[in-house]
């Protein structure tokens, strides 16, 4: 009898759907305040229109290639199109269900309920017909579908009501009536999703727009009777199709193209579930779609729209506040450059304030002696105080570079904008490199002082933007460490074509040596395994895809290799399968805070050494981009990341266990209760020391796969 085959990796889109399912799990804890469901809804609604726009857009565009093409494939996109299809309706019914019949009544029980236009009291009528005829209708373009051989184009994630409509006088049930059909783009610049109705003593009622245009569509179509409306939203193709070897100005070419975004190729048209077919056959003339266009949904989309929801100032529903905390060596009075001398330091966001990152740059402007400042900047906040302290240190005189990343996948436009207004002051600005991305975190300041030279470094798992880091959990370094400055300024030359590649001293640079120094770090355990030395590797990281880093850890495992991953979002890997990965487990934690830091720690035979850095275990990180992974020297700085680590490892509350079925049950770890992102607050407070009685080594447990789930548990 023939064995079963054995599946060596995980399918990378339903591996991210199951990540997405996770978010769509914390939606369904009970646990978690109400306000924040919501917020997870919309997490959930966001992520999957990127994973469409993206994703889905690039599996659809394999199916225009020729079938010899397609024969070369190592997958069948149609047969897994089919699948993401398929689980896509599966979770758009829980998210449904959850919003429905679970996070509606606990908003209800604290006073806060939804009218849906048919339970208005004579007061909210009254309010609701003065704020459609004063605030919306003006602001409304109705149409006909059809009428005067117009042109309709759907925006991509716009939101349209669709509404038979019949002629006044003409009886729906007159054979052969054929209904028009009259189409409302809901989006329109000043107009909230949602509209608080009146105040009925404590009671608080809010109403979608979309039902306060339901409930007055028949002003929108004057000679129509109008029937039933239902919504309808288009997601189209994201990607950028530029040819970056053989075309011309790379920057002007991206601003051209984000005018063409909205108008891609369509990846989903939603439509309500209840609308009639003949409704939904017009609809696909019309717009020219396919069946596979087609995705089922409910009454509403958008959901994403309810990171806008009002929050009554209800503290109480929200979660409990963490302030950032100061970091213990950096106080306001100390200038931060001068810390950085005494010492090198570390910080652990958004558990810390990311205000000494800030507070670098804006003293580097004022600072007589800084001569230089070079940065790279991914994603730039919108009213960034970094690139504004870039732009007076320039006008100060100082030589300023900054690599301005416009690939930056929905960060183009607002990158563009920093890197103009930037220029004009007279910083260099460096934009993207010829088929490949910059995603490095990487930037250093230069000061003269008392006829000495010094470089400052700063190295990051994040990007330099004060949003983010509110609400992304990352470390950053800051050194005068000479190898290691010496290595980020030679990463700059390359950059600015000073130099045509990296060779670092001290740092991994991709795509010049930090494949192979993985590589080199995953053998030595191997090897120490086999002489019998301790050796395990823990690694924690966004995403792990790369097939041949996947297939070097299961060699490990095999070696006798203990592997403990904490991956937050897709991964590949299969763990926990006999011959295979016996030796690897690998959970994923999703809460409140998003998990952004890349940490890798290898044993070195009970001499840990550790790493930061802004790749993941992914291909395009280790081939296709400029990436920096940086060694933590200290060992009270590499004790601190273990800690943390120590603490994910031993989450019993949000973590979950990827294992072979993709079935995101909970983690289990021990007999005390650990929430990692809570525990580490506390930690980094001085509060807990998870490790006080350790010995030198790094000590943590072997998550096993495949634990009892508690009742919240949503399947994936």
């Amino acid at each position: 009898m023939a064995k079963p085959s054995i599946r060596k990796y995980h399918d990378r889109e339903l591996s991210w759907l199951a990540f997405n399912a996770r978010v769509l799990q914390e939606a369904a804890d009970p646990g978690v305040p109400v306000l924040e469901r919501l917020r997870f809804l919309a997490i959930f609604s966001s992520n999957l229109d990127e994973f469409f726009r993206v994703r889905v857009a690039a599996l659809r565009s394999l199916l225009r290639l020729k079938k010899s093409v397609r024969k070369r494939l190592d997958f069948n996109p149609a047969k897994l199109l089919r699948q993401i299809h398929r689980e896509v309706v599966r979770q758009q019914r829980v998210f449904g269900d959850i919003f429905a019949n679970e996070v509606l009544p606990a908003l209800s029980e604290e006073g806060i309920s939804f009218s849906f236009g048919d339970d208005l009291s004579a007061a909210e009528d009254a309010f609701v017909e003065k704020y459609f005829r004063e605030r919306v209708l003006s602001r409304l373009e109705p149409s006909v579908l059809g009428e005067g051989n117009r042109e309709h184009f759907l925006e991509n994630r716009g939101i349209y009501l669709v509404t038979e409509l019949w002629a006044h006088g003409e009886s729906s049930f007159v054979v052969p009536a054929v209904p028009g059909y009259g189409l409302v783009p809901l989006q329109a610049d000043g107009l909230p999703r949602f509209v608080e109705l009146p105040e009925d003593g404590e009671a608080r009622r809010v109403m979608f727009l979309d039902d306060i245009v339901r409930s007055n569509i028949d002003r929108l179509f004057p000679g129509f009777d109008c029937g039933e409306a239902y919504a309808v939203k288009m997601t189209r193709d994201a990607e950028l199709y530029l040819d970056d070897e053989f075309a011309g100005d790379l920057v002007e070419m991206i601003r051209r193209s984000l005018g063409e975004r909205s108008k891609g190729l369509p990846t989903r048209f939603l439509y309500d579930l209840h609308m009639p077919y003949p409704m939904v056959s017009a609809l696909k003339d019309a717009f020219g779609l396919v069946d596979e266009d087609l995705v089922l949904g409910g009454r509403y989309h958008n959901f994403s729209d309810f990171f806008a929801f009002p929050d009554f100032a209800r503290d109480d529903l929200a979660a409990l506040p963490m302030p950032p905390l100061d970091h213990p060596q950096l106080s306001f009075a100390d200038p931060v450059l001068d810390a950085i001398e005494r010492n090198d330091l570390i910080l652990h966001f958004p558990y810390q304030s990311f205000d000494p990152i800030v507070r670098l740059f804006e003293e580097a402007a004022e600072d007589p002696g800084v001569r230089q400042i070079r940065i790279c900047l991914y994603r730039v906040a919108e009213n960034s105080r970094i690139a504004k302290a870039l732009i007076r240190a320039a006008q100060r005189g100082a030589d300023v570079t900054a690599f301005v990343e416009v690939k930056a996948r929905f960060d183009e436009e607002p990158n563009l904008k920093w890197a103009e207004e930037m220029e004009r002051a007279g910083v260099k600005v460096l934009y993207s490199l010829p088929g490949i991305k910059v995603h490095s975190k990487v930037a250093v300041v230069t000061r003269e002082r008392d006829g000495v030279t010094q470089h400052f470094a700063c190295l990051s798992t994040g990007n330099f933007n004060e949003s983010t880091a509110r609400s992304y959990t990352d470390h950053a370094l800051l050194t005068t460490g000479a190898e290691v400055t010496q290595d980020v300024l030679a990463i700059f030359d390359y950059l600015s074509g000073d130099a045509k590649k990296v060779s670092p001293k001290t740092l991994a640079v991709a795509p010049f040596n930090l494949r192979q120094r993985f590589n080199k770090l995953i053998n030595r355990e191997i090897a120490n395994a086999k002489a019998g030395k301790e050796a395990w590797i823990l690694a924690k990281m966004n995403s792990l895809e790369d097939r041949k880093v996947v297939d070097r850890l299961y060699l490990a495992s095999n070696a006798g290799v203990k592997i403990r991953l904490i991956v937050r979002g897709l991964c590949t890997l299969v763990p926990g399968v006999p011959g295979l990965s016996e030796n690897i487990s690998v959970t994923s934690i999703v809460d409140r805070f998003l998990e952004h830091a890349r940490v890798y720690v290898f044993a070195n035979d009970n001499n840990p050494t550790t790493f930061l850095g802004s790749a993941d275990w992914m291909t395009r990180n280790l081939s296709r981009r400029v990436e920096v992974v940086f060694p933590v020297t200290s060992r009270e700085h590499a004790r601190e990341l273990e800690d943390i680590l120590l603490l994910q490892c031993q989450d019993n509350r949000k973590a979950r266990t990827i294992d072979e079925g993709l079935r995101n049950r909970y983690a289990e770890s021990g007999n005390d209760r650990c929430r990692a992102q809570i525990d580490t607050y506390s930690y980094v407070a001085g509060l807990l020391t998870p490790s006080a009685d350790r010995d030198d080594g790094l000590s943590w447990q072997l998550i096993e796969p495949g634990g009892e789930a508690p009742s919240t548990e949503t399947p994936s």
